[in-house]
Order: C-alpha cells, then structure tokens, then sequence
C-alpha cells in the first residue's frame, strides 16, 4: 500500500533538485560528463571547454580542422546529447 508522501528515488531527487534550485548545473555537469562518450576520446581531447548557458551549448574546440569539421555536425550533436540527457535539454550549439 502506497502513502500520500510515498515517492521513487527518481522523484525525491527531481523535487529536490527543483526546490535548492540545483537542476542547472546538474544538467550541465551531465553534459560534460557525456561529451567524451558520446563524441570519443579524440573529439573530448581536442575540446578545452565545455558550458552550457539558458540551454545553449558553447564548446571551445582547440583544432581548426575539427572545429570546422564540427560546425557542420551541429544538429548531430544536439540530436545525441538530447537523447543521452532522455529530454530536449540543448537548443543550440555554439563553437568557439
């Protein structure tokens, strides 16, 4: 039997992270966590940085070739990191 004040861990979590105001950051955290899964070890090498502001993605990539290669993969990557993230978290790719 379930109480009313009964909830999963995933709901315990997502309340709290939504009440201390906590849930940007976290989303950000995840998306540098999975930038060098789902990129490649090569890619995350050649990234020196990685931020997301009001659900924009700003990577600064160190190799003029890649970053030219990557522009063109801008929707890609967006596709990917909102699937990994299971919500539409990335609105737009900036690389710098």
């Amino acid at each position: 039997m379930k109480k009313k004040n009964d909830n999963t861990l995933q709901e315990a979590m997502s309340e709290m992270l939504r009440e201390y105001r906590l849930k940007p950051q976290y989303d950000e955290t995840r998306v540098k966590s999975l930038w060098e899964k789902i990129m490649g070890k090569t890619i995350a090498t050649y990234t020196s940085n990685i931020a997301v502001r009001k659900n924009v993605l700003y990577l600064t990539i160190l190799s003029a070739p890649l970053k030219h290669e990557l522009s063109f993969a801008k929707d890609k990557i967006k596709t990917r990191l909102n699937e990994e993230m299971g919500e539409e978290y990335i609105k737009d790719v900036v690389i710098r």
